[in-house]
């Protein structure tokens, strides 16, 4: 594997190109119009313009990306996570051809992204799931029935996806009845499938997360838990790993069945099994994300592992790196989402940034940047311009080092998220592990 285009973005794509830079891989970028001033495209070997700003018209034309990956002869193509990461359709077009798909089969992108159909082969599989319905349901008055034997608050969710966009918590019959033709109509336009499904609340719940690898010679690891309940509108702000809540029980409990799940679909590549836990510490299965996620970084420091560079390994064929044994959870770390967002309201900040400073080669801080001095974020793309990662050695030490660290930043021109950061780490709630998923909603 010589060349690999990153059919992403922003601090993503930077983060791939390190280690294809560090492994001798040449890399293409793609961008938009929106795009080109951005560290990525500069980093790249080569970048070719995509499209324009929208999405649609530039980092979700699967045509051009594989028009401009078989005018570079690219061995293969890696997605990031987001756009078409987790797309069957364009994993199975990149099969199609000579190029290798970092990341898992089309089959098993489909199976786990049809949520009604992950839930039934979770069951299959003996993992626990949350109490709802194992079909899409067609009308309303289903919907009341099941939510009615559930008993509400539940949850209505879309099968083709999720987050914030995905899935409404309804209180009443009422709040249901409103919900149910808005979110098939909002999931037929976001997914393309407007089938939906009820699962039962879960009351002050945390949001668990199991990263687990697999390669082609049936080798299946877990890399342990990312704790993300601290959420706004359904989407994570900040992860940290191992998780406060958990036991080390449950922990080792969750760890396998993630890896129960895992197996059971033959999985290959990177992938996340994500649970809701409940105060019991019972856990229920939500969904498997078919890609690498966002929060990959705090699983890297704790286990000192490059899993960008174990999904080019096993793209290439080659097995993991490490057996279960090998793998060791060691200190604990903490991820920040820096956003260009009002830290109080949470509206977005689009703007040209004009003072830029995240420190450096400070000891036990990572930063994964997208952006720099004097480029712009645009309204077209999430928000996200960057992620702080911090770890050591115990819990105390990690947040001591982020309070630090995120007193020393400076950025003018945008709004930040950084004090909303500020005043979580002061929280009694936050120091003492206490938070659940409603912490911020």
């Amino acid at each position: 594997m010589k060349k690999v285009l990153i059919a992403n973005r922003g601090e993503i794509a930077l983060r791939i190109m390190k280690t294809c830079h560090e492994m001798g891989i040449e890399t293409v970028a793609i961008y938009s119009d929106a795009d080109q001033q951005l560290p990525f495209v500069k980093n790249a070997t080569v970048a070719h313009r995509i499209g324009e700003a929208p999405v649609i018209k530039s980092y979700l034309q699967m045509d051009k990306i594989l028009e401009i990956a078989e005018k570079e002869h690219v061995d293969a193509i890696h997605p990031g996570y987001g756009f078409l990461s987790e797309n069957a359709t364009f994993a199975k077009a990149i099969a199609q051809t000579s190029m290798v798909f970092i990341g898992p089969s089309p089959s098993i992108i489909s199976l786990m992204g049809d949520k009604v159909k992950a839930r039934q082969t979770m069951i299959e599989a003996g993992v626990p799931v949350v109490p709802g319905s194992n079909e899409g349901i067609q009308t309303i008055e289903e919907a009341c029935t099941l939510a009615a034997e559930y008993g509400y608050p539940v949850m209505l969710k879309a099968s083709g996806g999720g987050g914030g966009i995905g899935m409404i918590c309804c209180n009443s019959e009422e709040e249901l009845e409103k919900a149910f033709h808005a979110t098939k109509t909002r999931a037929k336009t976001y997914f393309g499938n407007d089938e939906v499904f009820i699962e039962k609340f879960i009351p002050n719940a945390r949001h668990i997360e199991v990263q687990i690898f697999g390669d082609q010679h049936g080798n299946i690891v877990h890399l342990f838990e990312r704790d993300c309940s601290i959420q706004r509108r359904n989407q994570k702000v900040i992860e940290e790993t191992p998780s406060p809540f958990l036991s080390n029980e449950t922990r080792e409990k969750i760890c396998h069945a993630a890896k129960k799940a895992a197996e059971y679909v033959h999985y290959t590549n990177a992938g996340t099994i994500e649970f809701i836990v409940d105060e019991e510490e019972n856990f229920y299965f939500l969904e498997m994300n078919t890609r690498l996620q966002v929060e990959h970084a705090i699983t890297e420091m704790i286990t000192n592992t490059d899993l960008v560079r174990w999904q080019i390994l096993v793209a290439r064929g080659e097995r993991l790196p490490l057996t279960q044994e090998d793998i060791l959870s060691l200190g604990h770390s903490i991820e920040f989402r820096v956003y260009a967002e009002d830290p109080v309201k949470f509206f977005p900040s689009p703007g040209k940034i004009e003072e830029y400073t995240l420190p450096e080669n400070v000891p036990n801080v990572r930063i994964d940047n997208g952006y720099e001095v004097g480029t712009t974020v645009t309204p077209f793309y999430d928000p996200m311009i960057a992620k702080i990662i911090v770890n050591g050695n115990s819990r105390k030490e990690t947040i001591e080092t982020a309070k630090d660290y995120l007193n020393q930043i400076v950025i003018k021109g945008i709004k930040t998220n950084i004090p909303l950061f500020q005043r979580i780490m002061n929280e009694e709630s936050f120091l003492k592990g206490e938070y659940t998923t409603k912490y911020l909603n």
